[in-house]
């Protein structure tokens, strides 16, 4: 009998850790989403300094990596957690947890947290998000995008880039790379936010309805992600 109550208890103990831990893992994927929020309503407070209409309105994608995290001593890493959301033919779609990760190696010292946002300007950065996995500056080529309400951009991003990078240096760093670095699904936070493994590219071709927690990061990429009638 005292055995049978010992395991009992243990599986009610054991019970209670996993909702707790679950919680906690909830409650981490909700303060990275409004940091996200957070990052793109700071960036486009100041227009002139913000991200232009003409990219607003041409997004195919967008992803949005707060505090992305860059050190180097003799041999330099990145890594960062952010949320990703594509536009799709009733709106932005729900979005995923994703994780971009890399590495460098030189003789460099220093370190940066960095708040990025990636822009999907065309059908092949569209393509290359739905793949779950892929490589910048290798399977997709990114450009640091134009700012300013009327900056005039060049047309090497419009022939070329895939994805446009835009980022706020925090640290001691002046600049950021991205090429070597990939991008994918994070899987674990995906199974948290979904309750199941649900397929990277069902979530960004709109297939899944966005849970109630996630919904106002999708509103606030709708909000600056428009397509004006201008830019129509």
């Amino acid at each position: 009998m005292r055995k049978f109550t010992g395991l009992v208890c243990a599986l009610a103990l054991g019970a209670t850790s996993m909702t707790s831990f679950a919680a906690s893992d909830r409650a981490k994927l909700d303060e990275r989403l409004a940091n996200a929020s957070a990052v793109l309503h700071e960036v486009m407070a100041t227009p002139d300094k913000g991200i232009p209409q003409s990219i607003l309105a041409g997004a195919s994608c967008v992803v949005v990596i707060p505090s992305f995290k860059k050190g180097a001593f003799v041999v330099g890493g990145q890594y960062g957690q952010g949320v990703a959301t594509c536009r799709t033919g009733h709106g932005w779609s729900a979005p995923v947890f994703v994780q971009l990760a890399g590495g460098s190696f030189g003789f460099q010292i220093g370190g940066q947290s960095t708040d990025l946002v990636l822009v999907a300007m065309n059908q092949n950065g569209l393509q290359d998000m739905l793949k779950n996995k892929f490589k910048i500056g290798g399977d997709a080529a990114a450009s640091a995008g134009p700012v300013g309400r009327n900056a005039q951009a060049g047309t090497d991003w419009k022939l070329n880039a895939e994805f446009l990078t835009y980022s706020r240096s925090k640290g001691l760093f002046a600049g950021i790379d991205l090429d070597g670095t990939v991008l994918s699904q994070n899987e674990d936070d995906t199974r948290t936010i979904y309750g199941a493994n649900v397929p990277f590219k069902a979530v960004l071709s709109g297939e899944q309805t966005p849970p109630p927690d996630t919904r106002a990061f999708v509103r606030t990429v709708a909000k600056y992600f428009v397509i004006s009638k201008d830019a129509q």
